[in-house]
């Protein structure tokens, strides 16, 4: 690949670390705190795309007490 094709990739590489960075933070941040290791590093190493951030979050994460409705 030549500077020339990475330079032309720039936007999509910065738009993909852009949506993927909040996921992966509130998802770690949510495996922490829920003291799930074996979520924390599989978070932390696989990067999907946030596809398995968002699963995390909004499946397998638990809530804590306080903000249950």
């Amino acid at each position: 690949m030549t500077p020339e094709n990475l330079i032309a990739y720039t936007p999509l590489l910065l738009l993909i670390v852009a949506w993927t960075l909040p996921w992966k933070g509130v998802a770690l941040w949510r495996a922490a705190k829920n003291n799930q290791t074996g979520w924390f590093v599989a978070l932390l190493v696989l990067n999907t795309l946030a596809i398995l951030e968002i699963t995390y979050i909004f499946y397998f994460s638990q809530r804590s007490e306080k903000n249950k409705v």
